[in-house]
């Protein structure tokens, strides 16, 4: 997210400069100021939310650069509030800074554990601060720009924690996963049975709409999964033969058989034909689609239902 303002030149013609935007959530009206004032020298600007239900209500709006995070608060605290954040796919990418006083090595651990990028300890030292803001908002760009090129190449991609929670997603999987339902208990208890070498390859999130098939692709660290995304066809595989390859629908009904690896004598049970016309249905699919024997024909037609 970026605000543009306006500023005077020397020739008193207006230009348009780039302005980040830094959502500092904390309860303390003294942390506010001062770190409102920090940022802003520094040529951010700054959104306030005094707890960790207006923070989350406020990235339903407009999504900043950068998030500051008080941990300890009434209510929410900002532990809570970070792993929401997180597991917004359209926030999930965005840097959260935890500020504390609290300097426990428990209490870091949470603060990474939750989503945080780093962890600064009351009295806040607003040039450090700047300074750490600067390198995370660097980073994020960096890797915001390389989800955009995998995104220009169409590929639907998201990294999830061992929980199924979301921690980036292309601009086209966080589309694709907008209608998605109870997205991290169904992928975080798949990821579980994989790691234990019984889940399968691949899932698909029933129930939904589009109909979503969810890939592993690999590990990206310790604890990231990096998963590709395919919206699955709810047309029939013989109707979707029959649009791809220009082939009747009864040729495509006995194409779909042999790529399933059925015999003539089979198909012609399974489809109430005699086997003679399942033969000829086979002759006019080898003319249609320019292959030679059964072999061809049932891999195209393998080929084509893959790629739906």
């Amino acid at each position: 997210m970026t605000i543009w303002t306006s500023c005077a030149t020397s020739s008193s013609r207006a230009t348009v400069a780039p302005r980040d935007l830094v959502l500092v959530v904390d309860d303390s009206p003294g942390t506010l100021g001062l770190l409102t004032d920090a940022i802003e020298e520094a040529g951010l600007t700054v959104l306030v939310a005094v707890a960790g239900t207006a923070a989350l209500s406020l990235v339903g709006k407009i999504i900043p650069d950068v998030v500051l995070m008080d941990a300890v608060m009434p209510g929410m605290d900002g532990f809570e509030t970070c792993r929401r954040l997180k597991e917004t796919p359209g926030v999930a990418h965005v840097p959260v800074i935890f500020m504390t006083g609290l300097s426990e090595t428990e209490h870091i651990v949470r603060g990474f554990e939750a989503g945080g990028v780093d962890y600064l300890t009351k009295p806040i030292d607003p040039a450090e601060l700047v300074a750490r803001i600067r390198v995370h908002l660097a980073n994020a760009r960096l890797a915001h720009s390389a989800r955009a090129a995998l995104d220009a190449t169409g590929r639907f991609l998201m990294a999830v924690d061992g929980n199924g929670h979301v921690l980036w997603a292309t601009p086209q999987a966080a589309r694709l996963l907008a209608g998605a339902d109870r997205l991290d208990d169904r992928v975080g208890a798949w990821l579980a049975q994989r790691r234990q070498g019984l889940g399968p390859h691949s899932m698909v999130l029933d129930g939904n709409e589009p109909r979503i098939e969810v890939t592993f692709v690999g590990h990206t660290g310790p604890s990231e999964a990096l998963l590709q995304l395919r919206e699955v066809d709810r047309t029939p595989p013989e109707a979707v033969l029959h649009r791809e390859l220009g082939i009747t629908l009864r040729e495509a009904e006995v194409l779909l058989w042999l790529a399933r690896g059925k015999a003539n004598k089979d198909i012609a049970e399974i489809l109430a034909l005699s086997p003679r016309t399942v033969n000829k249905h086979l002759e006019q699919v080898y003319h249609k689609l320019g292959v030679e024997n059964r072999t061809s024909a049932a891999t195209l037609a393998i080929r084509v239902l893959e790629h739906l």
